[in-house]
């Protein structure tokens, strides 16, 4: 069968400081939860491939960890992911949030992106959350900074223009094949995917210091005599006293977690689960070559 000149396909590095609505655009053009979402920052830490498949493209979204400078090894591996994506992707989007000034993290950004050639689409979110005269200055501040080869104001949350930014992403793709099945919708292992979906309902249940210390092994995954799947998971904290705030008063908060975590997961898999959480102490596994590769950060 002969090949559609008419596709295209083509890899889209999502890019910007912490916080700013990436994991949320990158789900609601997805149409399904993929990638988690917090209001901490970096809560994303691994380079994740989502699939979006249409009529006439199939767009491969990398998101990628908030850059920011650094504090620890896993920091280190979070800056890494994010930088090595921009010379290998057919276009970037350089999501800012449009309640916030232009800052040291999007200059920051904006001198990592004039060392590469890549097209660069500016992506202006939360214009729900501003008064229509406020935008085009947000847009003439970032646009004297550096030459982009569109602008698209939109509001993930919304759902607000997404189909313009779709309409302005294609004109930079090349005509390709469809690299993945239709219902394929990441790159992602079951397991990864699953892990983050329950580290998410952590950092939504703990407050600020624990974040960044949650990391979450999936031990176990079997199928049971009546087709439920058992799923036994660890959430690793690095200091003991972190280990009581996530389990709550008489286990409650574990219990919330897993009640939450548990209806995202049987979304995702389409089957009735039985999740098992488990609670564990591993000492500074941020700053841990061994323990950072156990955990998927490779």
């Amino acid at each position: 069968m002969e090949a559609n000149k008419d596709h295209k396909s083509g890899f889209v590095s999502v890019i910007g400081r912490p916080n700013v609505g990436k994991s949320t655009l990158i789900n609601s053009l997805i149409g399904q939860k993929v990638v988690i979402m917090s209001d901490k920052p970096q809560t994303t830490r691994n380079k994740i491939m989502c699939v979006l498949t249409l009529d006439d493209a199939q767009i491969l979204f990398i998101d990628t960890p908030g850059i920011h400078k650094p504090k620890h090894k896993l920091g280190e591996y979070m800056l890494k992911a994010a930088e090595n994506t921009l010379r290998e992707v057919d276009v970037i989007f350089f999501v800012v949030d449009a309640t916030e000034d232009i800052g040291g993290g999007e200059r920051y950004i904006l001198e990592l992106l004039s060392l590469v050639k890549t097209p660069v689409i500016l992506v202006v979110n939360k214009i729900d959350k501003i008064e229509k005269t406020k935008l085009l200055p947000i847009i003439q501040k970032y646009s004297a900074c550096y030459e982009f080869v569109g602008v698209v104001p939109i509001s993930a949350m919304e759902h607000t223009n997404l189909d313009g930014l779709i309409t302005e992403v294609k004109k930079y793709l090349e005509p390709g094949p469809q690299y993945y099945p239709e219902d394929m919708i990441t790159d992602q292992p079951e397991r990864l995917v699953i892990a983050e979906m329950i580290r998410e309902k952590v950092l939504h249940a703990t407050r600020d210091e624990i974040p960044h210390s949650i990391a979450v092994d999936i031990e176990e995954i079997t199928t049971r005599a009546n087709e439920d799947l058992y799923i036994r998971a660890v959430v690793y904290v690095e200091r003991e006293s972190q280990k009581g705030i996530v389990i709550g008063a008489k286990g409650q908060l574990l219990k919330e977690v897993g009640k939450l975590a548990r209806i995202d997961i049987e979304n995702l898999l389409g089957s009735k689960i039985f999740l098992d959480l488990w609670v564990k102490v591993k000492k500074d596994w941020r700053n841990k070559e061994g323990s950072l590769r156990s955990f998927g950060y490779e």
